[in-house]
C-alpha cells in the first residue's frame, strides 16, 4: 500500500487513479492527522509526501517517520513545487530516499516509485536468533517451522530486540522506539507485550531475557 499526504486535491486524485490503475494500491490524504492515522492502522511500503501542507510541513512528517522504528526504513519520495538544489538538498538531508519536483510526468513518478520499491525490498535486512526468523519486509515471524502471527507492536518489539541483539534495552528505549515519544501510558505497557510475545513464540520465547529493573535483551542459545 503507498500512502499519498497532498493537500492540492486534483493532483492527489491524479497520482491515486493512475496508480491504482497501474496495479500500485494507493490511498490519498489531504492533512497530516488522517495521514497519522492511517499509518499507526497499517505500515505503508512507500510514502509520498509534499512539503507544502496544513496542519504540520513536509519535512516534519518525514522527521518524525525517520524517529520512529517502525517507519524508520520506510522508502520516502518528496513530491513538492520547491525545486530548487537547496530544497532538494533540505529534503533528502532528512531523509527522503528521492525527489520529485512539481509539475511532474505521471510516467517518470510510476517509474521512481517502481525502482524503489524494488532497491528497498531487496536491502530489507532479516532477523534470526537460533529457532526464531523474522522478515520485515514481508512482516513474517517464523518459531522453527511454525509461523507466528503478532499485532504490530508485538512485531516492532520484536525486530527492535532482534536489531540490537544481545544488547540491553531500556523499558524507557522500548517506548520511544515503538509507541513514540508522546505515548503517555506506562511502562508496563512494554511488560504486556513482551509476555504476550513470549507466549505467542512458544519455546523460541525463551530467547527474550529479563534484565531486572532496567529492561529486555534477546539472547541466542550458547
Amino acid at each position: 500500500m503507498i500512502y499519498l499526504l497532498e493537500d492540492d486535491d486534483s493532483i492527489r486524485d491524479l497520482v491515486l487513479y493512475t496508480f491504482n490503475s497501474q496495479g500500485l494500491e494507493a490511498r490519498g490524504f489531504s492533512a497530516p492527522s488522517a495521514f497519522w492515522a492511517a499509518v499507526e492502522e497499517q505500515r505503508p511500503s512507500l510514502v509520498l509526501l509534499d512539503i507544502m501542507l496544513p496542519e504540520e510541513d513536509g519535512l516534519s512528517v518525514l522527521k518524525k517517520l525517520r524517529a520512529s522504528a517502525r517507519t524508520a526504513r520506510l522508502p520516502i519520495i518528496m513530491l513538492t513545487a520547491k525545486g530548487t538544489e537547496y530544497d532538494k538538498v533540505v529534503g533528502l538531508d532528512a531523509g527522503a530516499d528521492d525527489y520529485v519536483a512539481k509539475p511532474f510526468g505521471m510516467m517518470e513518478l510510476l517509474s521512481r516509485v517502481r525502482a524503489l520499491l524494488r532497491r528497498t525490498a531487496e536491502s530489507v535486512p532479516c532477523y534470526s536468533c537460533g529457532e526464531l526468523r523474522v522478515d520485515p519486509g514481508s512482516h513474517t515471524v517464523l518459531a522453527g517451522d511454525r509461523e507466528v502471527m503478532l499485532t504490530q507492536k508485538e512485531f516492532e518489539v520484536l525486530c527492535l530486540l532482534l536489531k540490537h541483539q544481545g544488547q540491553v534495552l531500556s523499558r524507557d528505549q522500548l517506548i520511544q522506539e515503538v509507541w513514540g515519544y508522546a505515548f503517555t501510558g506506562e511502562s508496563r505497557t512494554v511488560d504486556v507485550h513482551v509476555r504476550t510475545l513470549r507466549q505467542k513464540l512458544g519455546e523460541a520465547g525463551r530467547y527474550i531475557e529479563t534484565v531486572r529493573g532496567y529492561g529486555y535483551k534477546i539472547v541466542g542459545e550458547s
